[in-house]
């Protein structure tokens, strides 16, 4: 995919930057001039990936202390541009029951709960930024924000409560010039939705609804995060772009 975007002299810190679609959006940052910080959950040798040209940050997503010293160490850092929120876990892919009241409660403080908390200690630092059409924070959201799926109860009421946050959030803190919106990815192929893509069962229904008939990739998801955040978006608040394939519009 080609970068058309310039971010040079701006900072970015996207979160869960080690894989997937937080990697993929960590390099076209990196790729359009950015400086970008991501976060992971194991220390940074412990990655088997290349992760030059990142500045690294250890953070878990479910410990509010690990949270708050993110948000604390980069404010104290220079300025921060763009946030964007995606560290998450597929807990089915762990043989965990989102049923389960504690898998529950878990999946609602990783997907939701977390990302206010982050969110809300950077806001001032956020607001700083000279940005065109200000400071900038992107939420991984999902397909499952308008669709039910059983076997992600916790992780799709959690991407549901995203659209309810991004909207409150944008009334908030439109004032102080902070653009928030959110991306909702259609099933895309990562380390975390291997198992799913490796059974036929799941994805054969996917691909038969979903009218550009393959499933995602995880710079199909970047491209979106990054003009969320560019110039190009910088009258767009509370919103969220679904990229799917068409999946969520079939039928």
């Amino acid at each position: 995919m080609t970068i058309k975007y310039d971010f040079s002299g701006y900072r970015v810190l996207v979160t869960g930057g080690t894989s997937g679609i937080g990697l993929s959006a960590a390099g076209m940052y990196r790729d359009a001039g950015a400086d970008v910080v991501i976060t992971g959950t194991k220390p940074q040798e412990n990655y088997d990936v290349d992760l030059s040209g990142f500045s690294f940050k250890q953070m878990d997503l479910e410990d509010n202390a690990s949270i708050d010293a993110v948000a604390k160490d980069v404010s104290a850092e220079s300025g921060l541009d763009v946030l964007v929120n995606n560290a998450g876990l597929a807990f089915a892919s762990q043989g965990l029951d989102e049923h389960d009241p504690d898998v529950f409660a878990r999946a609602i403080q990783m997907h939701l709960t977390g990302v206010y908390r982050l969110s809300h200690g950077l806001v001032d630092r956020l607001a700083e930024s000279k940005l065109p059409g200000g400071g900038a924070i992107v939420n991984i959201a999902s397909v499952t924000s308008f669709m039910g799926v059983d076997v992600t109860l916790g992780y799709g009421a959690a991407k549901t409560g995203i659209l309810g946050l991004i909207r409150g959030m944008a009334v908030d803190l439109g004032k102080r010039n902070i653009r928030i919106n959110a991306v909702a990815a259609g099933l895309t192929q990562t380390g975390m939705t291997s198992i799913m893509f490796d059974n036929s069962e799941w994805t054969d229904p996917i691909l038969k609804r979903t009218p550009l008939q393959r499933l995602g990739k995880p710079e199909d998801i970047a491209g979106a995060v990054l003009f969320a955040s560019s110039s190009a978006a910088q009258w767009m608040t509370g919103q969220a772009l679904v990229i799917d394939g068409g999946f969520t519009i079939f039928g």
